[in-house]
């Protein structure tokens, strides 16, 4: 195995049509650094393989013969799994509910198959560095219902119900949490805000460290609790 082989990131694809599967494959074996290691047509495939293989990322579909995508997250990834997988969900149907059941099941991305390839690919590097990942159709509505339901939970502010002041981040830094509230990729906050992604990366970090949150899923539930973002607001640039 040659080293650039050994530095990939390794996918497992899951998913009960074969023509889903394959098409798949190709668009991310076409990408540098990614390898689909394995595919399975059904849940208890999946399981068995992942747990074999150990892939960096595993794409699930959520509607699979034999265990579901959501019971596949739940076994690989949940709470009771003491090395758990990275798991990114597919979904043809936009349902909210689906969302918050991955999530609570340790989903890191939730993607509509419609999403395109870049979002594919951001979901996935995102997965591999344990970031969350959602498609930003269902952005708003998740978060919106997060705001009105229970709020996630996090080690930091918002666990304790005591979410952090804005006056902590930077003009720039609530420039790019407001995007994450609203579904924005990496490639995309860095367009609009004419950053470079090296940039991008180095805010959310210190973003995610201010406020005490994991992840960008974190970041944006954050920034609608807080009114930092909410519907119908302007992007400033």
């Amino acid at each position: 195995m040659s080293s650039s082989t050994a530095a990939a990131t390794s996918v497992l694809i899951a998913d009960d049509q074969h023509l889903m599967r394959s098409g798949l494959r190709l668009l991310l074996d076409a990408q540098p650094g990614v390898e689909v290691v394995a595919e399975a047509a059904d849940g208890i495939e999946c399981v068995e393989t992942a747990r074999r293989l150990r892939p960096d990322v595993c794409l699930v579909d959520i509607q699979m013969p034999g265990l579901d995508g959501l019971e596949v997250t739940r076994l690989l990834a949940g709470p009771e799994v003491s090395d758990p997988l990275r798991v990114v969900v597919m979904t043809a149907f936009g349902e909210d509910g689906y969302v918050h059941r991955a999530l609570d099941n340790g989903a890191c991305g939730f993607l509509l198959k419609d999403a395109g390839p870049a979002l594919l690919f951001e979901a996935v590097r995102a997965a591999r560095r344990g970031d969350a990942l959602i498609s930003p159709a269902l952005t708003v509505p998740l978060l919106r219902r997060l705001k009105e339901g229970r709020p996630p939970s996090s080690p930091g502010g918002l666990a304790a119900g005591r979410p952090a002041s804005r006056t902590s981040l930077t003009g720039r830094e609530l420039d790019v949490v407001r995007r994450v509230a609203i579904g924005r990729t990496n490639q995309e906050i860095g367009s609009e805000l004419s950053l470079s992604l090296g940039t991008i990366k180095t805010h959310l970090a210190n973003i995610q460290s201010k406020l005490g949150v994991r992840n960008r899923v974190e970041i944006a539930s954050w920034a609608w609790a807080t009114g930092t973002v909410s519907q119908g607001s302007r992007l400033s640039t």
